[in-house]
Order: structure tokens, then sequence, then C-alpha cells
């Protein structure tokens, strides 16, 4: 299966090639699960009007996800997200206004024993916003100053909690999807992934705030069970259970950080020899034969990024790094990590010594010629679990595909953007 292409950001049409950011830095890297051609409208989520004038319009889009897996157009074209509309969904969801309620009546109206049960999560994702040739056609939701088409994802998944009644409706809704409309539903994993730049982005959205909801029922602060609010982007442990007061939680009545979705910041880093001719790369023993990979870490509490950089590549490989650039940054809803790329130098002399005895993760790691990195590049990038591509020789170095930012590091490397005044 070919690559998916990559996103193209939309601001680069209406820049000018000198500009001074541009001049200075270079062009800006876009990378897969970027480049969403959704207006989040962020502030939006917490207004249950607009989120019910958007839910019930004509032209309103669902994105369906069974176990986190999305509905694309058929088993035979999967590199596109395919969407519910809202005579689709209404049976399994019931009515705007049953879907979406103020988030005073949510929280006052909160009964544990009825908490869970039925309930679809229903995630806003943002408006396409046409553009202004288009604002004057019939048919387009309209809210205020912005005129487009709405988005939201559903979690399908059949769920014994849900009930017989609830279970039936989920089943129902896919075998319609899938049978009467020829749709097919993805699984939840990376590994040849192909959808389209723009519906990646849509998808990684839709994914992590579902996944993120499913993995966090309860507060972490108390306990205590909490309820979705803000279309799916906000948790709440509610005060009183069926009008009783609950035990006391320290997150209401402050802002807190356990109520919202979370990002993990992760970096990820191509390391270049002190001569700047090799890249440092590892690989796990999971992975196939020849498969290697640039390293990779959690950033941790009070750390840097740059820190970051070169406390994973010390305690991973041995190998002392210098100076960090960073590069770009990749979302990676798997579940829920922010990849933060960036390129570094070891330093000469005992600095590119490769020691794996500080921390067990790697199988090995190597210094790899920049030419070597670049064929590999051009003919042994693959997703994990495909077959090499055509044109690779056995025995020689494999690396991720393009839709990985590692891909793009290396890339970036060999190019020699490293070269450049970044920063």
């Amino acid at each position: 299966m070919p690559p998916p292409a990559l996103p193209i950001l939309p601001y680069v049409s209406h820049e000018s090639p000198s500009a001074a950011l541009t001049r200075k830095f270079g062009p800006e890297t876009a990378n897969y699960f970027s480049g969403s051609p959704l207006n989040r409208l962020s502030w939006l989520r917490s207004d249950h009007l607009f989120l019910r004038a958007a839910f019930s319009h004509a032209s309103a889009r669902f994105l369906l996800l069974n176990s986190l897996g999305p509905m694309v157009e058929s088993k035979q074209e999967d590199g596109r997200l395919a969407f519910a509309g809202p005579e689709d969904v209404r049976g399994l969801l019931g009515s705007a206004e049953e879907v979406f309620r103020s988030e005073e009546e949510v929280v006052g109206g909160y009964d544990s024993e009825a908490a869970g049960k039925g309930e679809r999560m229903v995630v806003f994702l943002g408006v396409d916003l046409v553009d202004e040739e288009q604002k004057q056609q019939e048919g387009v939701f309209e809210w205020k100053e912005f005129r487009g088409a709405p988005y939201f994802a559903v979690d399908v998944t059949p769920r014994e909690g849900d009930g017989e009644e609830g279970k039936a409706k989920a089943e129902e809704l896919i075998k319609k999807m899938e049978e009467e409309k020829g749709r097919a539903f993805l699984s939840a994993s990376p590994r040849g992934m192909g959808l389209e730049a723009g519906h990646a982005a849509m998808y990684g959205q839709a994914r992590a705030v579902v996944d993120w909801n499913a993995r966090n029922p309860f507060c972490a602060q108390c306990g205590q069970r909490t309820i979705s609010v803000h279309a799916g982007t906000k948790r709440v442990c509610p005060p009183t259970d069926k009008g009783k007061d609950r035990a006391p939680c320290a997150t209401r009545g402050t802002v807190s950080n356990l109520s919202f979705p979370r990002t993990d910041p992760t970096v990820i880093m191509a390391i270049l020899s002190a001569d700047g001719t090799k890249v440092l790369l590892g690989r796990n023993r999971r992975w196939p034969q020849y498969w290697y990979s640039t390293l990779a870490g959690f950033q941790e509490p009070g750390e840097s990024i740059e820190e970051a950089v070169r406390r994973e590549v010390w305690e991973e490989s041995g190998v002392t790094v210098g100076r960090v650039v960073l590069h770009s940054s990749q979302p990676w809803p798997f579940p829920a990590s922010l990849m933060i790329g960036a390129i570094g130098q070891a330093l000469p002399g005992d600095g590119e010594k490769i020691f794996l005895g500080h921390d067990a993760e790697l199988e090995d790691a190597r210094w790899f010629p920049l030419e070597e990195a670049k064929e590999a590049l051009l003919n042994g990038a693959s997703n994990l679990g495909e077959a090499a591509p055509e044109g690779y020789a056995e025995g020689a170095l494999r690396l991720p595909p393009q839709t990985a930012i590692a891909n793009r590091l290396l890339n970036a490397v060999v190019e020699g953007w490293w070269t450049m005044p970044k920063i």
C-alpha cells in the first residue's frame, strides 16, 4: 500500500517566499495526524444551544468509532473516512436536547445508578468552515458569523453495560452502515493506517478524546465517578448524587488539570555524530529484523525539551548530546502523545561511545552513515508488520514510514536541514 500524502499547511499559499520566519528558519514541517480541515471553535463546546443547533442540522456529519476504529468508505476504499448523517444516529443517540444539556443541568441532575447506562460519548470535533463565495449557499449551518458543516465523533461500540436495548441499537447502526451502505470499520491500530492527511487528523482528534473519556470514568482526586460535559472535552466530579451531597473533592470550584483530556509530551530525536556524517538509531527486541528507528522517550516533569532529549539519549544509548534543535511535532493518538521532534549532535570523542547498560529498553544502537539512512528512506521504509517495499535488498536497513515523525526527522538530517540556521 502506498503511503498517504502528508498534510499541506493552509497558510503556505498565502505566504511570501521571502517571509521573515521562513527565510530564517526554513519551511515548517507538517506531520501525519496534523492538518485537520476543521476549525475546532473550542470556546463553543460549553454552549449547549450551539451544540444542539449543530447536532440537529442537516449538514452535520458524524464519525463513528467502533472499539476506537473509524468508519471508512469501504474495505476497498479505506483511505477516506465515511460519515453518518443526523438521521442515521438519531435512533441511537436521541434528540439534540437529550444529547446536549447545560453543564449546570448535567451536574445538578447526576444520578449514579443511571450513570453510563445507555449513554453514548459524543464529541464535537469542529466545523468545516466555507469560504466567502460559499457563504451565500442555502442549507449551510450558520452560527453567528460562522458557516459550514459541523462534525462530531460518536462511540458506537456495543457494550454489555449499555443494557440490552442500548447494545442492540449500536449493533443495528453498525450493521446498517456495513450492509446497507457498504461501509467498513478499520482497526484502531496505527499499523497500516492509510487515511488521507486531513482525515487522519480528524480521526486522531476523535480517537484521543473518546479514549480519554473511556479511560477516566472516575475522579483521579477522590475516586468517585465523573461525568462528561462540554461535548466530551471535560469531565466533572458532581457535588451531589440525586440531590444528596457526595464526599468532598478538591477538583470542584477550581481549575483542575484532572478534568481535561491529557496529552503526554514525548521527545523523539535524530542524533548526528560530532562530524555530521552519521545518525544514531536504535532497535527494540520486538521489532522485525534490520528494523531501526530514532530514539524516543517521555518528557519528565520539570524538564525542558532539550534536557529530555539529552537525558533519554544518554540513558538509552550512552551517547552524550550537545546542541539540540527543535524540528517539528506530531500528535500521536495512541493513546495521547505529542511527539516533539528534535535534532541533536553528539559531543566528539567519548561522547559518541555507545553503552547500553543504563537502560535495557534497546536491544541495539549504532551509528549509521547518512548515505545508508538515505537509501533506507527510499527503499526500506514501511509500517511495523508490513513487508519491505519493492526495491528493498535483504539485510539492508529498514525504517519507519513517512507517517511517523521518525521518518521526517531522518529525512531532515539526510537532506541537510540541520545545517540551516534554524534557531
